[in-house]
Parts: structure tokens; C-alpha cells; sequence
């Protein structure tokens, strides 16, 4: 019988990058930064790896081959390939302005899916904020004169965030994140990014990072943003902790757990679970045993295993397979 699996996560280094994933969240790593934390991925830039058990070493993508695609759920057959990925992104400078493009661009020009997202501010410095679409709508030619000019950041919407704030991204939005922000980030399971602005910088070797902008310019949403800045559902109290829906879609649903004393969960057979341990100290407990859990800590929980109970106290994040 398939039992819950802790995951290492792949670690990047890239040049906006802190020291928060190591220093706070366990990331063991010989990099000065750590960037971002791909604590649930299949994606060929980065392999989530089986930390302990009956399959440590393999990668998440070897353990769903070994063990066939049921351990992914029903769901899950909608999907040609894996369809999330989620990080940790501790950003300690201000990220390039970008943006993602929806599904049949990305196919047709990159040879993989686009990227909806979603944002769960986990933390931020004091006035810290991120950019998300633009303040107005803005024409084709205004948006490529802008970006000629240097201007683009007079007209994109700069939005101050605080912990628990919620963003979704969806494919075709201009967005960046602020310097001084910690962000659990839910995805479609893609790394193909658009940068339109990056403040001139430039990388190790000294030469500016590459700009995508024809891309972009095919692909970006010249409008103010219709979503909402916070949880897609209500806050539930339940026995022992509060649960509230963050986002869900046709790629990912998502909820943030606060637990006091202990929490259940269920993983049926329409999809596995993936619990990320945002704070606290857990104990895991699945009936036939139980898995000790840190901050920082990623597990993924096979589909149709049933009832699972967090004992403990802390915060974590709860993530199913969106259904189309």
C-alpha cells in the first residue's frame, strides 16, 4: 500500500534571490541564495526527489511511473502530463515585470503549456508591494511605445500586499514580485516566462538579462486586473482548525489550513494531496503510520489513500488537482 512521500525540492539561484528558504524554511543548500524552492514539481528544469522510504531517490516523475498514473487520481487523466507545480519564491529584490502566455501560444511557440498562477503572500517586509496588470486599459501601440520609452511602469497597477493576500494570475497577466515578499506560488505546471522590464540589470557575467518583448507583446492583457485580492471561499472552522478555499480552477485547487490541535484531510481517488508546511510542527498520522513534519517540510499524498490527520499546531497549504 502507498503510503504519503516527503519531497526535496529543487533550489534556483537566481540573482533576486534571499536567504529566508534556508535559513527559515530548512532548504539545505550550498548556494549563497536560494531563490525559489520547487517543492512539488515534474518539470524537466527541475525534479522534485523522494527524500526517504521505499522510493528515496527517485524523482516524483520515476515514483508515478513505477506506480502508475492512479496515484495522481481521476482527475489527473485530463492532463497529458503532471499538471502543477508549486514553490516557495522568497524574493529579496524586486523580480522582472513579465508575463505568461495562455495555452495555445505557449504549445504552438514553446512546446509546453502556458502558466496560470496563483500567489499566497506567506510574508512581507513593511510597505512591500507587487505589480499586478495595468491601471488602465492601454492600447497595442501605447504598451510598445512604453516599453521603447522606459514609461511601462507609470501605467502597470502597483498593489501593497500583507500576509494572507491572495493574487491569481491567470495566463496573459503582466505582474511582478516586490522586494521584501515570501510567496507560496501554485501553478500549471510550465517555466516559460516573458520579461518585458527588468530594472537594467545585469547577470554574473555582466550582460543584461534577456528581455522577451516581441512575445510579450502578443501575449499581455493590456487591462486592470478582475479579480479580487483575497481567498476564493469563506473560512471554515472545523474541529481543531480553520480551512479556507484560496483558488481553484481547472489546473489546481487550493486551500490554507491554520491548525491549532489537529486537522483531517482526505486524499479520495479523484486526487493526491500535496501539503506544504509553511510554519509549525506536525506529526502526520495515516492509519498504518505517520510521518514527522517541519516548516518548510513538502509531502506528497497518493490519491484514493484515504483519511490523513496533521496533529500539531502551525500553517500549512493543501493542494488538490483543479478539475475541468
Amino acid at each position: 500500500m502507498l503510503t504519503p512521500i516527503k519531497l526535496t525540492a529543487p533550489l534556483k539561484d537566481y540573482l533576486w534571490g534571499g536567504k529566508r528558504l534556508k535559513e527559515e524554511y530548512n532548504k539545505k543548500s550550498d548556494l549563497e541564495k536560494v531563490a525559489e524552492s520547487w517543492e512539488l514539481s515534474c518539470h524537466k528544469a527541475g525534479e522534485s526527489v523522494i527524500k526517504s522510504g521505499e522510493f528515496e531517490g527517485l524523482t516524483l516523475s520515476q515514483y508515478i511511473e513505477k506506480n502508475g498514473k492512479d496515484v495522481l487520481g481521476s482527475r489527473a487523466k485530463a492532463f497529458e502530463e503532471f499538471p502543477i507545480l508549486i514553490k516557495l519564491i522568497d524574493a529579496a529584490d524586486n523580480l522582472s515585470v513579465q508575463v505568461h502566455p495562455e495555452n495555445e501560444y505557449a504549445l504552438r511557440v514553446e512546446g509546453e503549456y502556458g502558466k496560470t498562477e496563483m500567489w499566497y503572500i506567506v510574508d512581507c517586509e513593511e510597505g512591500a508591494h507587487l505589480l499586478y496588470g495595468f491601471t488602465k486599459d492601454i492600447t497595442k501601440e501605447e504598451f510598445a511605445q512604453r516599453i521603447q520609452d522606459n514609461t511601462l511602469l507609470e501605467v502597470t497597477n502597483k498593489v501593497p500586499v500583507k500576509k494572507g493576500d491572495v493574487f491569481f494570475i491567470d495566463a496573459g497577466t503582466l505582474h511582478a514580485i516586490g522586494k521584501g515578499i515570501l510567496i507560496a506560488e501554485i501553478q500549471q505546471n510550465s517555466n516559460t516566462t516573458y520579461r518585458i522590464y527588468d530594472y537594467g540589470r545585469v547577470d554574473a557575467q555582466g550582460n543584461p538579462r534577456e528581455l522577451h518583448i516581441e512575445k510579450a507583446k502578443e501575449v499581455t492583457k493590456l487591462t486592470p486586473p478582475t479579480r479580487d485580492t483575497k481567498p476564493q471561499g469563506e473560512t471554515e472552522k472545523l474541529e481543531g482548525f480553520e480551512r479556507t478555499l484560496l483558488a481553484s480552477c481547472e489546473y489546481f485547487k487550493v486551500f490554507h489550513w491554520n491548525v491549532e490541535e489537529s486537522a483531517t484531510g482526505f486524499a479520495s481517488d479523484e486526487s493526491f494531496n500535496h501539503i506544504l508546511v509553511l510554519d509549525g510542527e506536525f506529526e502526520l498520522d495515516y492509519g498504518f503510520g505517520s510521518l514527522g513534519l517541519i516548516k518548510g517540510d513538502s509531502v506528497f499524498i497518493p490519491a484514493d489513500m484515504g483519511e490523513y490527520e496533521l496533529v500539531g499546531s502551525g500553517e500549512v497549504i493543501v493542494t488538490e488537482c483543479g478539475e475541468k
